[in-house]
């Protein structure tokens, strides 16, 4: 409508994660026929250096110390990555980016590359690559599709493996893929075994069960940075349902965009020690050779602590 009309639209918002209004963003950065312009608190100058200090105050007053900050740096300094409020893993990510765990990594050759699996019919379908070499865990990549069967995902497992020379792990899937299907007469995991994927069941636990899992697991891990736009994004958007009733956020999480991803690190998160048992890890300086290869920094990794008996 606006181009037969030769008209315009104006669209002004502020960051709430990379969801579509920053894809729009990084499209108009990019396009000649789109303005765009991102102006912080330090462009506008419309508050003084004391009217900002004493909303940075207030907003860590009422929200604590990190997400205070997250909120300040997203509606004052127009932050894309700030953590947004009810967010399930907002100081676990920011680690994450802080830490530099957020790079670009490569498999180590000869260990497993596993597969975790959010199964979908009617629903997207998401899954992460790792690997686990010693007690750190490379995510290598994710990927999601909707309105496929798994068909499509043998074809794509077969190919993403065979161009990046990734060696075939277990593929770690939830307690519902044992359901049998009317259309097919077998199950989820009778048909995987089928096409020659290695389906293991997940611990089968509660849902907040399993999100503490994934904010325990997340500081073991190393993200290629390819993930950054995808799935990493979707971790950091996985949020709290808000209830506008009570105005307070419920224990359930939003389900948007962000919660296939979501569910699938969650089964990562309740699967890597089994994955870790399927093949011995090389040496810890094969860590050390990966980072080298590709002219970076090794990032600080650390491990979970571990409660005394």
């Amino acid at each position: 409508m606006l181009q037969e009309n030769d008209g315009w639209a104006a669209f002004i918002t502020t960051p709430r994660g990379k969801n579509h209004a920053y894809s729009m963003y990084q499209h108009a950065e990019r396009s000649p026929d789109w303005f765009a312009q991102r102006l912080t608190i330090d462009d506008t100058k419309a508050l003084t250096p004391e009217q900002a200090a004493e909303a940075l105050a207030e907003y860590i007053s009422i929200y604590g110390e990190d997400l205070g900050r997250a909120q300040f740096d997203q509606e004052y300094m127009c932050s894309w990555t700030a953590a947004i409020l009810g967010a399930f893993y907002a100081r676990e990510l920011a680690g994450v980016r802080n830490e530099g765990r957020l790079c670009a990594i490569q498999a180590v050759p000869g260990v497993p590359v596993h597969t975790s699996w959010d199964l979908g019919v009617s629903d997207d379908t998401a899954l992460w690559h790792f690997q686990v070499v010693g007690p750190q865990i490379l995510v290598l990549g994710c990927h999601a599709q909707s309105g496929v069967g798994l068909d499509y995902y043998e074809n794509y497992m077969r190919e993403t493996y065979a161009a990046k020379c990734w060696t075939p792990g277990l593929d770690f899937v939830p307690h519902d893929a044992k359901a049998r299907e009317w259309t097919a007469g077998r199950s989820r995991i009778e048909t995987m075994l089928a096409m020659g994927f290695k389906p293991q069941l997940v611990p089968n636990v509660g849902l907040m069960d399993g999100i503490n899992a994934a904010r325990r697991t997340l500081p073991l891990c190393v993200f290629d940075i390819d993930t950054e736009m995808t799935g990493f994004s979707a971790l950091e958007s996985y949020k709290r349902k808000w209830d506008d009733v009570k105005k307070a956020y419920s224990m359930g999480p939003e389900h948007d965009w962000a919660s296939h991803y979501a569910d699938s690190y969650r089964y990562l998160a309740l699967s890597w020690r089994q994955a870790r048992t399927a093949a011995p890890s090389p040496p810890a300086t094969t860590m050390q050779n990966v980072f080298e290869a590709e002219g970076i920094t090794p990032p600080k990794l650390r491990n979970t602590p571990r409660r005394r008996r």
